[in-house]
């Protein structure tokens, strides 16, 4: 079982080092904003992780409302990529 939670981990770092490759030098604007929604929803899936393997239940927590902060902010960016902020 050890084994198969550091291969989650590895995936989940390997996730998070490609979509910030993908953040740094994406073509355009709308690829940065769905890239850091990758790497945010990466994020929460390892704050999930840790708190299984650690047994605290408010990495939970935290990951919740990071996954609700992130999802305000992409709307946002979507909102100014569409039309601009008004």
């Amino acid at each position: 079982m050890m084994t198969l939670n550091l291969i989650y981990v590895i995936v989940v770092c390997v996730s998070l080092a490609l979509t910030t490759m993908r953040l740094i030098k994406g073509p355009d604007t709308s690829n940065r904003a769905m890239a850091l929604d990758v790497m945010t929803t990466a994020s929460v899936a390892l704050l999930v992780f840790f708190a299984l393997f650690f047994g605290r239940r408010i990495y939970v927590d935290v990951g919740l409302v990071y996954a609700v902060l992130s999802f305000i902010g992409v709307l946002v960016i979507a909102r100014f990529l569409e039309r601009g902020i008004s």
